[in-house]
């Protein structure tokens, strides 16, 4: 590896921990994130919910959430098995690699340790998203517990309490899940490397300007959702 590969591979880390820090703010340049937007709503859902007895709706949406967080945990699998299967192919990738233009090839400890890197990148996806999975399946739980629509009329200081705590569930549950997202976008920029640091510093920044510009989008009437207190 060269001096080269190395800043590559910091500022690969550096975007990485400025995208999570940018998606983690309520407010960024005086816009509403989507992230923040997305928690407001959550949070008129749970309040919403304590006006009908009858939850099917809200019990699809749950499904919903879990099997979305499900498939991307298989996919996280499945690329791990495919990262496994690129280090028994090794030496058909580097004569591959050889051959294209544009291409720096490092050898084949070089290629076997960027392969390892984005094991750990698609590892640490899953456990993401196995977390985020669990926690939404606690949240179902919790959402059983709701009171009654008749219940959370006679006493709407209580009944405003365990809502409170499926609000919390489910945006930290989804807060799993977003990690488990910026995982998978930053190794899209990572697979620039086994070409050269050069495309490895360019896709790391395209997409990290491309993720950023799409969450910081402002939701529209944003800034009008209450915000019920949990």
């Amino acid at each position: 590896m060269t001096l080269l590969d190395y800043f590559a591979l910091c500022l690969f880390g550096l975007l990485w921990f400025a995208f999570a820090w940018i998606t983690g703010q309520g407010r960024i340049f005086a816009r509403t994130s989507l992230t923040q937007a997305m928690a407001e709503r959550r949070r008129l859902w749970i309040m919403n919910s304590l006006g009908r007895d009858l939850k099917m709706i809200d019990t699809q949406i749950l499904s919903g959430l879990q099997n979305g967080t499900a498939f991307f945990a298989s996919t996280s699998i499945l690329a791990i098995g495919g990262c496994f299967a690129l280090l028994g192919q090794t030496e058909q990738v580097d004569t591959v690699l050889k051959d294209l233009p544009f291409v720096m090839p490092g050898g084949r400890t070089t290629f076997e340790l960027k392969v390892f890197v984005l094991t750990a990148i698609f590892g640490y996806s899953f456990f993401k998203f196995g977390w985020s999975y669990r926690l939404f399946n606690y949240c179902t739980i919790l959402f059983g517990a709701l009171p009654m629509a008749d219940e959370a009329r006679r006493d709407p200081e209580a009944a405003a309490r365990p809502p409170g705590l499926t609000i919390r569930m489910n945006i930290i549950a989804a807060s799993h899940f977003n990690a488990g997202l910026r995982a998978l976008f930053m190794s899209i920029g990572y697979l620039g490397w086994f070409a050269s640091p050069y495309l490895f510093m360019a896709t790391s920044v395209t997409v990290f300007i491309v993720s950023c510009a799409v969450i910081l989008l402002e939701a529209p009437g944003t800034d009008q959702i209450p915000s019920p207190s949990p």
